[in-house]
């Protein structure tokens, strides 16, 4: 299916995991892809990577999300190259645990400019050109920290559930333009992050195996399995759907006990 033909999209992390893999299936699926990533070369590899894999135009522009500046130069870049934004994929952030209490006011600052304040930069740097166009799609990549706590991971699902909160407000701002604010929560998913943090056990395997045993269904989320729910959220099969969240856990978040 080439559901996003002649669209233009833009992916913010898209240099490795959840954002890599929505690069790739927005190329497969026809779009122009600007990988926006803090990573330069990161960003490029997945540029040069999937144009090669996808024969489409990809292009990395370095950016860091919690700089507004840097948003509003790579979306007038966007616009340069390709004269549009169709899609934006909030995809970028980072994880931030600690207990309250424990927390520095750094640390505080450096999830809510990422997480939170993050997004917002980029919803407001491509919105003027959705409304001009009287259409677009913004798909905000948040967690299911957006509406179930763990202890001990502040403030992280409360930037999520701002993040949440952003999605609810701009797409009942927005939706008589023509334009659909949506979200997805994944759950624990299996990206080189996830297995950074399995390796740092002193057996990797083991740890592995113990977060698989706590899904229903046993095993972790991939991140192509984001990346389908985000291309149709960014297509005109979806525009009836506003607001809304979709959860890909695999069922952790239904569960009433351990």
């Amino acid at each position: 299916m080439r559901r996003l033909k002649g669209r233009t999209a833009i992916v913010t992390g898209g240099g490795q995991g959840i954002g890599r893999a929505i690069v790739d299936r927005f190329a497969s699926e026809g779009a122009r892809v600007v990988v926006a990533e803090l990573n330069a070369d990161a960003g490029q590899r997945t540029a040069e990577d999937i144009s090669r894999k996808r024969q489409a135009e990809v292009v990395a522009v370095p950016t860091d999300i919690a700089d507004r500046t840097s948003v509003e130069r790579m979306v007038a870049e966007t616009i340069r190259r390709f004269g549009t934004i169709d899609a934006l994929v909030n995809n970028a952030g980072i994880a931030v645990f600690d207990r309250p209490l424990d927390l520095s006011d750094a640390d505080w600052r450096r999830c809510m400019a990422v997480d939170l304040e993050g997004a917002w930069h980029c919803c407001r740097a491509v919105l003027p050109a959705m409304i001009d166009a009287g259409d677009g799609a913004i798909v905000n990549i948040i967690s299911n920290h957006a509406f179930s706590i763990i202890p001990g991971t502040f403030p992280y699902p409360v930037a999520k559930h701002g993040m949440l909160g952003l999605t609810r407000a701009l797409a009942l701002e927005y939706a008589p333009m023509g334009i659909a604010v949506n979200a997805i929560s994944p759950g624990y998913t299996d990206t080189p992050i996830a297995e950074a943090e399995f390796a740092k056990s002193a057996d990797p395997a083991r740890a592995r195996a113990v977060v698989e045993a706590k899904q229903p269904v046993g095993r972790l989320c991939r991140p192509d399995e984001i990346a389908a729910v985000a291309a149709l959220l960014a297509s005109h099969e979806a525009r009836f759907m506003i607001g809304e969240n979709i959860v890909v856990d695999g069922g952790v978040s239904i569960r009433m006990y351990e």
